[in-house]
């Protein structure tokens, strides 16, 4: 009986806390129990025997070993598909940082070269709108001084006419103010020493006649040589006035043709620094918004570097644990399940059902001999705890073996209970497994919705991007092929009037020299002609007044003398408009290859900057449809596995949750209804030991 008693006490003990003993410690307690002989009669027996607690303790534990290692199943899973997002974030993360370093290092580049470029040009730009500056100023000053001698020459040859005139009149009136018109005539300093000595003659003379009293035709002779001679200078200052206005007038105008030139020139060479310079601004601002661009993505690039680092550091810790524990966990129940193999095997189980129940049923019916039948209170008392239990809980169960108990033996009644609570059991241990089953199935299921559902959105963007983006890409560079075609149309049409201006230039100057020419020979036959007319000069010989007087009273015709100055003025004047025209178009056909030449060359630059943009943009664009494609595809596929979730969901709703009572409440009824077939199995064993 002590030794019993004892082994009561250590199962008991074992009972009491079961999770904290392995199955070989409830094999040796099981073994260490007292043989079973009639002195164990005095042990008070309980409800079931030692062994069907402890195969129930290993079910309950083998249970929860599987619930347990269902559930850490789907907290990795959990954990695992966090570990794959933030992956393929940080990877998508640190691959488009990548990407946008590498443009941005190449726009810094390309925009600081461009700036550097652009500075060298405004640089150039700058000195060669000094030099031009520098060359009007020099030209505005040598035209001041030519516009200063051509005034005081303009004045003197116009005096110097005029006194021709006021002495031709003097003389022909026979004005007593005759040596004072002289005089004047005289002070000129265009006249030459020969004719100031024929007035300074004539003067003296006339002092000497004027005293003797000359008869009148002596003095009308002798004044009409003077007259000739004065008239004879005032032509050839008339002449030379005119040859100084033509040079004035050719002068002015290549002046203003040179600083109307030198302004455009200022001017456009100004618009070009001011277009520059925004441009040279522009580069360096994009250059430093993109060094600041760079900078933050270089840093955001690092961090998700770390990020990834660290979260593939602490998902490797705990993918390493969790197939440890996963390893752990299936040993324990492989090794829980072995020791429920043995204890059900018929070594133990079948020598345990043999001996034990058998030994105990002999000691308690040596108590109750002659009382083989239950007495009506104990009947009465297990009865109407069943009805009332199975009233309660709606158990079909409970009220079977109610009924059962007013009419079946007692032996059979009990066994119905105990098989009926064993039963009962296997049916919890099962739905628990279903619940485990179902509580994972369904976990991973909305897992797998959710981020399928997630990543067909994230799809669908993608999708509706890519799909502007290429259209955008295609506007572009519909309107880079618009420009381009533009430029080009520009360029023909600039060619055209570039080959019509030169045409006509070649022309006009081909003109203007065969004009110049013929202009020439004009005026070296009639040079020649009026050269062999001349007989003589007035001044040559140094005869004096009288022989010239002489020869005055029979003059031979040499020609249009008079007139032929006159003439030869014109066509100086007519030689020298040819010739400022053929300069002046030359200069102009100069000026016009060199703007279209500069005009095609940049038109060019333009065309070859749109086209590398044009076909940077294409390639862009292919880019975009071949990543829009695989999108579309990708998405195909995430929304028939998306689909075959959704239909599984359907399937575990009819299979798990649409099920009328929930988990917890068919566990808690189940588990009255255990608790009441154990209360009345008692009730039936203190009857048994009664």
């Amino acid at each position: 009986a002590q030794a019993a008693q004892a082994h009561a006490s250590r199962f008991n003990s074992a009972m009491a806390s079961p999770l904290m003993i392995g199955p070989a410690v409830f094999l040796a307690l099981l073994c260490a129990a007292p043989p079973a002989t009639h002195a164990a009669g005095a042990v008070q027996r309980s409800d079931v025997t030692p062994l069907q607690k402890l195969l129930q303790m290993l079910d309950s534990m083998t249970a929860k070993g599987k619930a347990e290692k269902q559930a850490e199943q789907v907290e990795f899973a959990k954990f695992d598909e966090w570990c794959d997002g933030v992956r393929k974030e940080k990877t998508k993360s640190i691959s488009d940082a990548a990407t946008q370093m590498e443009e941005l290092e190449a726009t810094i580049e390309k925009e600081t070269t461009d700036a550097a470029v652009l500075a060298e040009e405004i640089k150039e730009l700058e000195a060669k709108i000094a030099k031009a500056e520098a060359e009007l100023d020099a030209a505005t000053t040598v035209r001041g001084k030519e516009k200063a001698d051509y005034d005081a020459e303009h004045k003197d040859l116009s005096e110097s006419i005029d006194a021709c005139e006021r002495a031709i009149a003097v003389l022909i009136s026979r004005g007593a103010d005759v040596p004072q018109s002289l005089a004047q005539v005289q002070a000129s300093k265009h006249i030459p020493a020969e004719a100031k000595a024929v007035i300074k003659s004539f003067l003296s003379l006339s002092n000497d006649e004027m005293l003797g009293a000359p008869e009148a035709n002596a003095y009308e002779f002798q004044s009409g040589g003077v007259v000739k001679l004065l008239e004879k200078l005032m032509k050839e200052f008339k002449a030379q006035l005119l040859v100084v206005e033509k040079e004035e007038m050719t002068a002015k105008a290549s002046f203003e043709v040179l600083s109307q030139q030198l302004t455009d020139d200022v001017a456009f060479d100004n618009k070009e620094v001011a277009q520059k310079t925004e441009r040279k601004a522009a580069a360096l601002e994009l250059a430093a918004s993109s060094k600041a661009d760079l900078a933050t993505t270089t840093a955001s690039k690092a961090e998700d570097e770390k990020v990834l680092s660290e979260t593939n550091a602490e998902c490797l810790l705990r993918s390493e644990e969790y197939e440890k524990n996963q390893i752990t966990r299936a040993e324990e129940i492989r090794a829980i399940e072995t020791a429920v193999g043995i204890l059900s095997s018929s070594s133990v189980q079948g020598n345990a059902d043999t001996y034990l129940p058998t030994l105990l049923q002999v000691r308690s019916t040596s108590l109750v001999q002659g009382s083989t039948h239950w007495s009506p209170a104990a009947r009465r008392q297990v009865v109407e705890m069943l009805q009332a239990k199975a009233r309660a809980t709606g158990s079909r169960a409970l009220a079977m073996v109610a009924a059962h108990a007013l009419a079946d033996p007692f032996a059979k009644v009990k066994k119905m209970i105990k098989d009926l609570i064993v039963k009962l059991m296997e049916q919890t241990n099962a739905e628990a497994d279903q619940h485990a089953y179902c509580t994972t199935e369904l976990a991973t299921n909305k897992e797998t919705r959710e981020n399928k559902q997630e990543e067909a959105e994230q799809l669908s963007a993608l999708i509706e991007q890519l799909t502007a983006e290429s259209a955008k890409l295609s506007s572009e560079i519909t309107e880079l092929s618009d420009a381009i075609a533009e430029i080009k149309a520009s360029q023909a049409e600039a060619t055209k009037i570039r080959q019509e201006e030169k045409a006509v230039n070649t022309k006009t100057v081909a003109d203007a020299t065969e004009a110049i020419l013929a202009v020439e020979k004009a005026t070296q036959i009639l040079k020649d002609y009026y050269s062999s007319a001349k007989e003589g000069s007035l001044l040559q010989g140094g005869q004096g007044l009288r022989a010239e007087m002489k020869q005055a009273e029979k003059v031979p015709y040499k020609g249009m003398q008079a007139t032929s100055g006159g003439i030869f003025g014109m066509l100086e004047v007519v030689l020298s408009d040819f010739s400022r025209l053929e300069a002046q178009t030359s200069h102009d056909e100069t000026a016009a290859a060199a703007a279209y030449e500069k005009f095609m060359n940049e038109a060019d630059e333009n065309v070859d900057v749109k086209t590398a943009e044009v076909e940077h943009k294409t390639n862009s664009r292919t880019v975009a449809d071949e990543k829009n494609a695989a999108s579309k595809k990708q998405l195909g596929l995430t929304q028939k596995e998306l689909d075959k979730a959704m239909n599984y969901y359907d399937k575990l709703k009819e299979e798990c949750l649409d099920t009328g009572l929930s988990y917890d409440d068919r566990k808690k009824a189940r588990e009255e209804e255990i608790q009441s077939l154990k209360e009345a199995l008692a009730i039936l064993n203190q009857q048994d030991l009664a």
